[in-house]
This record gives C-alpha cells, structure tokens and sequence, in this order.
C-alpha cells in the first residue's frame, strides 16, 4: 500500500494546476515559446553574418559593422529591466506580444536603412523592443510551469532562439550572396512575422500572473535585493562571460572565413551557422546535465568544453575549426540554459527583475565580446580573439570555484549546529 507521504505527495501534485509535461497547455505553451525565442535570437543577429557584406557595401572595417549587432544587444540590455517592470503590472504575454510585435515591425523596416548610420539606428531600436521578451518569458515559464518541469521548459525556449539564430544567418548569408544584405534582412523580417503570428495564436493566457507595482522605488528595492544575493550575482556574471566569449567568436568568424586560406563566399559562411543545431541540443539537455552533475557541475563541463573548442579553433584547418566551433556553441547554450534556469529558481520574488537582470548581464556580455571580438581580430587575429574567449572562460571558472568553496564553507559552518 502506499504510504502516507506518497499519498500526500500525491495529492499536492493533483491541486497543482501548473503546467506538467505531456499536456496540451504545456505543449502550446513550449511550442509559442520556442516560436518566439526563434524570432528574437533571428531579429537581434540578424547583421552578424552579413558583416563582411556591410563592411564592403558601406567602405567600413570589422569595428564599425559590428555596431550594427552591439548597438542591438546593448540597447536590449539596458531596457530589460524596464521592461520587465512593465510585465509585472500589465502581464507577462502582453508585454511579450508588444515587444515581438515591435521588433518584427522594425525588422520589417531595417533593409531600407540608406547608411551604416542610420542601420544602427534601428537595430538599436529594435534590440530595445525586443528587450520585453526574454526576462518576461523566464518569469511567465516560473509561474506557469511546474518547478521539476522548469528547467526543460526553458531548454526549449533557449533551443528556440539557437535554432533562431542559426537559420537568420543561414537565410541572410545565401540571401546576400543571390540578392544582396537588403535582401537578407528583408527574408529575416518576414520569417519573424510568420513566428509573430504562431506565437500570439498559441501562447496560452496566464493562469498564475498576480498583477505588480509600478512604483520605482519598490523596483529599485527589488532590484537591490537580487544584487545582494551572491548567488544570483555569480549567475549574472557567469551569463556575461559566456556571452562574451560568444558574441567575440560569431561576430568576428565570418571576417576570418573570408579570408585565406578560407576564402569562402558569403553563403556558405552563412552555412557555417548550421553549427546552432549543436546548441539546440545541448540547451534542451541542460536539465539531465544539472539532474547527474549537479549546476556546477555541469557548468564545469560546459566551460571546459568552450575552452576546448577555442583552442580547436586555432587550427588553420576548416575541418578543425567547425569542430571548434561545434564546441563553442556546445558549451555556451548548456552554461546559458544552467545559469539562467537556476537564476529563476533562486529567486523567489520579482522573478522578473531577477532575470531581467541576468539578461542584462548577459547581452551586455554580447554586446562587449561583439566590440571586444572585432577589436582584438584587429589587433591579433583569430589569434587575439581567441585569447579574449579564453580570459572570459577562466573568469566562468574562477567564479565557479568560488561558488563551489563557498557552499562548501557553509555546511560546515552548519553541521556543528545540526549535531
């Protein structure tokens, strides 16, 4: 007979309306989600793999194009939080159906930009609009899901922006070699729409959302509670890191493929982008690496294998640069769905700001490795950019360490108690 323990369990399981895995909500909910994620990851590095082609169509360098990715993802991370405030008092999937809604529009207008100029403009404006998706999709995912099915559910919608950026730089890349750039970012635009519209038909109405405050200093005071945390702020830092090395990497590739002894034409580099599928798969198994190594753990293991894969990727062989990159990409969505699933874990109230402040952290990371990336080719090549990586893998590793030895302090400090 089952136990009294297993009977009570049982029946908190049967009151909990959350969304559980194998329901037809949970489906909808992972399929818009998954829908969404793939247009903003498609929308905010819609330019990275057309640099090259911007940099001989406008007569400027690797620094100046990649303002057309940084400029995005900069302006995205300093209106996270904003915005999330926002979900708090109007709700989650209505500041996420805006939000997509206005990047897509934008998008929709960006291949008409006359100068550089005026094409950071708007990719500035729409990293700004797209700021209202992530943080708020993490926080309707924490309210509306199950906890055991938490860290799946966010796989998913990670998985859907990896395969969102590797199919908007396959389709810019083959659409620029037939077309031109304009082109490509036009086939961007209405893809995103067509996700648009997927998105709002299935994402079902919050059932758990209670509506927040508006007011700034009950923002400011929720803000300043997370960054007290030493937790959430390893999690943060550890997001910048891995986006740093992330952004260097894919926003300077193509200038380096286009060179010798590569010398590969704007299609294929866009081909290269295949690569996402990896982290497709990586992000959607975060949950078994954290299930049998624990979070560090399996952050160890996936900054090992970033680390892996930048040396790989020294090789003057393409074979062994795709494998490179192949780890790269491997290790960076595990680590990112890790750390950001254990931020909307970790934070028991204003999940929102808690990850809007990881996703700040982490396109900010973007942002810098972007710039950072494209500097350091400059300066040394594939070389330089791969020591810039290698400075931010050690500083995942170092905070890491430090967590791990930290945790370890505490239990000792608690077991004289316990005893």
């Amino acid at each position: 007979m089952p136990s009294a323990s297993t009977k009570a369990a049982a029946t908190l399981a049967a009151a909990d309306t959350r969304l559980a895995p194998g329901t037809a909500g949970y489906r909808r909910t992972s399929l818009a989600l998954f829908a969404a994620g793939l247009a903003a990851f498609a929308l905010l590095y819609s330019t990275q793999a057309l640099l090259p082609a911007l940099s001989a169509s406008f007569g400027t360098g690797a620094s100046a194009a990649s303002w057309t990715v940084s400029a995005a993802t900069g302006a995205l991370a300093l209106c996270v939080l904003p915005l999330s405030a926002l979900s708090e008092r109007f709700g989650r999937r209505a500041v996420m159906i805006g939000s997509l809604s206005v990047a897509v529009a934008v998008g929709l207008l960006v291949p008409f930009a006359p100068n550089l100029e005026s094409l950071i403009a708007l990719r500035a404006v729409q990293g700004a609009a797209l700021a209202g998706l992530p943080a708020s999709a993490m926080a309707y995912l924490a309210e509306e899901v199950r906890p055991r099915a938490l860290i799946g559910a966010i796989g998913l919608f990670v998985a859907g922006n990896s395969i969102g950026g590797m199919s908007g730089r396959i389709v810019t890349g083959w659409a620029a070699q037939l077309w031109g750039w304009r082109a490509g970012l036009a086939a961007v635009g209405l893809t995103s729409l067509v996700c648009l519209l997927v998105f709002r038909a299935l994402l079902p109405r919050a059932r758990h959302f209670t509506p927040g405050t508006l007011d700034p200093r009950a923002l400011a005071g929720t803000v300043r509670t997370h960054l007290a945390d030493p937790l959430l702020r390893r999690l943060y830092a550890i997001g910048a890191l891995f986006m740093t090395v992330f952004g260097a990497v894919y926003t300077v590739i193509g200038y380096r493929l286009v060179e010798a002894p590569f010398s590969l034409p704007q299609g294929v580099i866009g081909s290269i982008f295949l690569i996402y599928l990896v982290g497709t798969v990586s992000s959607a198994a975060a949950g078994r690496l954290v299930g049998r190594l624990g979070r560090r753990g399996a952050l160890y293991l996936a900054v090992s294998t970033t680390a892996a894969g930048l040396l790989l990727s020294l090789s003057d062989a393409l074979a062994a640069v795709v494998a490179g990159l192949v780890l790269i990409t491997a290790g960076f969505f595990a680590g990112h769905a890790v750390a950001s699933s254990a931020v909307s874990r970790a934070a028991t109230t204003g999940r929102a700001q808690a990850s809007a402040l990881y996703q700040s952290a982490y396109y900010l990371g973007s942002s810098a490795g972007g710039t950072l990336g494209a500097v350091a080719f400059h300066a040394g090549g594939w070389t330089g950019t791969v020591l810039l990586g290698l400075a931010a893998v050690l500083g995942v590793v170092s905070i890491t360490l430090y967590g791990t030895h930290s945790a370890r302090a505490a239990e000792r400090r608690l077991r004289p108690a316990a005893v």
